[in-house]
């Protein structure tokens, strides 16, 4: 059995207009223990997320190619309405690289082409259920701390919100946040690619993998760190990403 912290099944929502996927997979995520919503357009999903059991879900496995309204657009309303925290694993007949990067631009936490396995499926949605859940392992012998300021900014670890120096709160994506907080942990440190993959999302890099770029790349515009010169992040050829400002941590979390 699946369960969450509150020691009950995991919900997911489930959305592709192929219905005999949608059967397909609900039968397999029901029967490795969680509780599982099903919809097939965007405004089906967006009613479910809306009504009595919305609050529930833990995780939204959404498909790009949905008639109407696509994956992408339902995506990116969602982020932009502060949906943050609801993980989001979207699905494409397209295997293309900027379709798979184009759902990590509107907020997707992580992303796999059809046709895939349903045992690989799994694996990924209880992968980024972890990852929304905890401090990556690499983390997790320190003590975190409740509040972090940098250069004038404030992140809040509890609340989980960043503010800029006027008070301004800025929205970030669950991988933004954690990258972030990652880089508030070792600044003044070079981080390679594959030690940030590791300490965001819990997995290895393949040659090809370009996430953690983007994610940098994200991260800077929230800062207001954009190259060609940014100050706080910056890139050690080939090497990784360094974090240069001074960070200043309160209250421990134990």
């Amino acid at each position: 059995m699946t369960t969450s912290p509150s020691d009950r099944p995991d919900h997911l929502l489930l959305v592709d207009d192929d219905r005999q996927l949608l059967g397909l997979l609900r039968d397999y995520f029901e029967q490795a223990g969680y509780r599982v919503s099903t919809a097939a357009l965007a405004r089906e999903a967006r009613q479910c997320l809306a009504g009595p059991a919305g609050s529930s879900i833990d995780l939204m496995v959404l498909d790009v190619m949905l008639p109407g309204e696509d994956g992408l657009a339902l995506c990116r309303e969602l982020r932009s309405r502060g949906a943050v925290q609801l993980p989001i694993v979207m699905l494409t007949a397209r295997s293309d690289e900027a379709d798979r990067v184009l759902g990590l631009e509107m907020g997707a936490d992580d992303y796999l082409a059809k046709p895939f396995a349903t045992r690989e499926l799994l694996a990924r949605v209880r992968s980024v259920l972890r990852r929304t859940r905890a401090l990556p392992p690499a983390l997790r012998g320190a003590v975190s701390a409740r509040r972090y300021v940098f250069d004038g900014w404030q992140l809040d670890t509890v609340a989980r919100q960043l503010t800029d120096a006027a008070g301004t709160l800025v929205s970030l994506t669950g991988g933004e946040y954690r990258l972030l907080r990652v880089l508030l942990e070792h600044p003044h440190r070079v981080l390679s690619r594959d030690q940030l993959l590791n300490l965001t999302q819990g997995r290895e890099a393949d040659p090809f993998d370009r996430s953690i770029d983007l994610l940098v790349s994200r991260l800077r515009q929230r800062l207001r760190d954009t190259p060609p010169e940014p100050r706080l992040i910056k890139t050690v050829r080939s090497e990784g990403y360094v974090f240069c400002a001074d960070v200043q941590a309160f209250g421990g979390e134990g």
